[in-house]
Formats: structure tokens, C-alpha cells, sequence
């Protein structure tokens, strides 16, 4: 198959909307960028961020914060999560999430995954009735969805609070309910590669009054809480004000400033990214060769990625693979590797987590390749990516492989 090189980068995203950079602008006009420094009857930009997203997400509360792996800590310690305490989360997540269970002093125990790289469910239980945890940190890594129903309904019936990692399903549902809306809370991330940019920053979502309040004065709020969009009433921080200490994980106006136009604008942004994820899974589905993971019908993702495996597939095949269709411009990322690369780290990496046997997760990742689709790419841009993987896949292997 003659296949004409890729060229575009993907890494580029879209430009920020006019109208956020026009708000942004005015933000620095004022000099007013701590989210507390505003002028008599001013709301801050960082308060309506909180109140737009609360109403989008469906939750009574909503918190901005620094960022993504800020807005998990702040979840775990506003849930009474600390030294000691074990938190269940998933074997194939990004560091942050582990990262931010050892912020915290506890223990972070890992969850098997199944082939279509959602938390495996039956092993979950098991390692509640083991480890007896005091939380489960939920990782919708890469925007895959477990059942979220019976994700719920376990983490309810043993009494385990529940925490959605949800910077890769900004915008995605299960039977119609938000991801972040299943548990105790919900964490959002708006770095650079997640659904909206400021670069970054994150928010956290809850329905639950004294989890939030002790949330917004773990961001850093002094006394200033009354200043929050989205926050409980003030007798919720009349003792909590006292014991929480003062983090310093705020989001400031200059980025909810950006933020505010792209939120109003999410929904058209999760239609585009699926109408790509689609183009490129549709060639992909063509190669005998690659198997792409199972999207249930109640599962309505956002495919700002595609994943897909090649099952068999050695390390050094892997790597060729990658070689390969780098050479042709497109970049993939091998979550195989026992070398974190970039963004990309298996949990054999993280030495700052206990060692733990993963036969079914390590099986998984052996062959699992990623590959991003920014909207600076069109639908041509993709069916392109799609034919090179193809191409690069479909070659004949080594000679002498076993």
C-alpha cells in the first residue's frame, strides 16, 4: 500500500475562542487575577465558571482549582482520605491519579482492568473485601466508561465513597448521567490536551454540602468562602473553617476567564471529536489485525482519542510498530513499554506505588497503542492517520519471531 507521509501536529490544538481571549484580555485590563481581588459588587470570573459549570454538570457544587491533579487531592482530603488509608483506583490510569493518593499519605491499591480498558469490576469487589478501603478513585482513563451503575451500586452497598477521575470524559454520559455525577465527587481537569484549555486548572464537582465546604477551604478561600459561585451555605464552614488548612490550589480569573466560552461551546466540541474518532475507527475496523475496544450503547463517550490493541504483538514488534508509523508522521503512544515515555507510564514505573501482580492489565497493555485526535485535524486528516496505522500494522513480521 503506497501511503503519502502525515504532517500536521498532534499536539496543535484549536485556537481559544475570540470571545475568551477578548474576556481574558479585559481580565488583564483590570489586573485583577486572584480569584478574591475584585471591585465592590464584582463576581468574580472564577465564581461564574463555578455557578456555569454546577448548572452544566447537574451538581449543587462546583469548585475551580489549580488544576486537574490539584482538584483529585483536594477530593481525597475533603473526604476525610489520609496517612495510612487505602484508596483503590486503576492499574492503567496516568501518574497523576496514583500521584495524588501518595499526596495525601494513603496507599493507593490497583485495580485489575478488562480488554476493553475499563475498571474490572469483579476484581474491584474483590479487593474491597480485602483491603477494606476508604475510598475508590475511579479512573475513566482515556474516556472508557465501566458500568457505572454497578460501579455505584458496589462502592454504596460497602459504604466506599466514591471519586471520578474525570479529565478524559468531560462531556460524556452514562444512560444519559454526567460522568462525575456517579459518587462522592467528580474531577475535571482543563489542561491543554483535556476538553477545555486554560493550560491548565481543574474543577470539582459534588452534591454533598460538608464535602465541599471543607473542599473550598482546602483551595485556599481563608475566609473568603461567601466569594465561591457554586458553594454551601455558611454554616457548613463554621467548624470546618478551623480544622482544613490552607492548600493554595486556586484557580485564578485570567484562566476561568478563557474557560467560560469554551464550556458554553462543549457540546458542539464532543460532537466533532466523536464524528473524527469514527472516521479513523471506521478504517481501522477494516484490519483483521487490530482490535479496538468495545463502546457499550450506554456509554456516550467523547473521542478526543482512539485506543485499539494488537493482541500478540512482542515489544519488539512494538516498537517497530511505533517506528513505523512515525516515520510516516503519525505519532502513537505504546502503553506496553515498561519506560514511561512523554505522558505515557505503565504502573511498573511508579516506584512511589507498592509493586503489584496485574497479570490481566500487564496482558492488556502489552499490545495497546493510543493515538490523539486534536479538531485541528479534519476528517480527511484522519481517514489519512487510520490508513497509515493499517499500512504499519499489516506488516509482515520478523523472520525470526517464534
Amino acid at each position: 500500500m503506497d501511503i503519502r507521509p502525515f504532517s500536521r501536529s498532534f499536539t496543535q490544538q484549536e485556537p481559544i475562542p475570540e470571545d475568551a481571549i477578548a474576556a481574558a484580555v479585559e481580565v488583564m485590563r483590570t489586573g485583577r487575577l486572584h480569584r478574591y481581588n475584585t471591585a465592590p459588587d464584582e463576581v468574580s470570573q472564577v465564581s461564574v465558571l463555578e455557578r456555569e459549570t454546577a448548572a452544566w454538570q447537574g451538581s449543587a457544587y462546583a469548585l475551580a482549582c489549580a488544576s486537574g491533579g490539584a482538584a483529585l487531592r483536594i477530593g481525597l482530603r475533603a473526604a476525610g482520605i489520609g496517612a495510612g488509608d487505602v484508596v483503590l483506583t486503576n492499574a492503567f490510569t496516568l501518574a497523576p491519579v496514583p500521584g495524588a493518593i501518595v499526596a495525601v499519605g494513603a496507599r493507593p491499591v490497583l485495580v485489575e482492568i478488562d480488554e476493553n480498558l475499563c475498571l474490572d469490576l469483579d476484581d474491584l469487589q474483590a479487593r474491597i473485601a480485602a483491603h477494606r478501603p476508604a475510598a475508590v478513585m475511579a479512573s475513566h482513563m482515556r474516556g472508557h466508561l465501566c458500568d457505572m451503575d454497578r460501579l455505584s451500586d458496589i462502592c454504596a452497598a460497602e459504604s466506599v465513597p466514591l471519586i471520578e477521575d474525570c479529565a478524559h470524559t468531560m462531556g460524556a454520559r452514562w444512560r444519559g448521567r454526567r460522568s462525575g455525577s456517579f459518587g462522592l465527587a467528580g474531577a475535571f481537569s482543563t489542561q491543554t490536551y483535556k476538553h477545555l484549555n486554560s493550560g491548565e486548572g481543574g474543577l470539582l464537582v459534588s452534591d454533598d454540602p460538608a464535602f465541599m465546604a471543607r473542599a473550598i477551604l482546602l483551595s485556599g478561600s481563608y475566609m473568603l468562602y461567601a466569594r465561591h459561585g457554586a458553594a454551601p451555605g455558611d454554616a457548613w464552614f463554621r467548624d470546618a473553617r478551623l480544622d482544613m488548612p490552607n492548600t493554595s490550589a486556586r484557580m485564578d480569573n485570567l484562566r476561568a476567564a478563557l474557560l467560560r466560552p469554551q464550556l458554553a461551546r462543549i457540546e458542539d466540541a464532543v460532537r466533532r471529536w466523536n464524528e473524527r474518532y469514527q472516521a479513523v475507527a471506521a478504517v481501522l475496523a477494516e484490519c483483521a489485525r487490530i482490535v479496538l475496544p468495545h463502546r457499550p450503547p450506554e456509554e456516550e463517550f467523547v473521542g478526543s482519542s482512539i485506543q485499539f490493541r494488537l493482541p500478540g504483538i512482542t515489544p519488539e514488534e512494538a516498537r517497530t510498530f511505533v517506528r513505523d508509523a512515525a516515520a510516516l508522521g503519525v505519532e502513537l503512544k505504546w502503553f506496553g513499554d515498561r519506560e514511561p515515555v512523554g505522558f505515557t507510564s505503565a504502573h511498573q514505573s511508579w516506584r512511589y506505588v507498592e509493586p503489584q501482580a496485574l497479570p490481566r492489565t500487564d496482558a492488556t497493555l502489552a499490545g495497546l497503542f493510543d493515538v490523539r485526535l486534536p479538531l485541528t485535524f479534519d476528517l480527511g486528516d484522519c481517514d489519512h492517520i487510520a490508513r497509515i496505522i493499517v499500512s504499519c500494522a499489516g506488516k509482515p513480521m520478523p523472520e525470526n519471531r517464534p
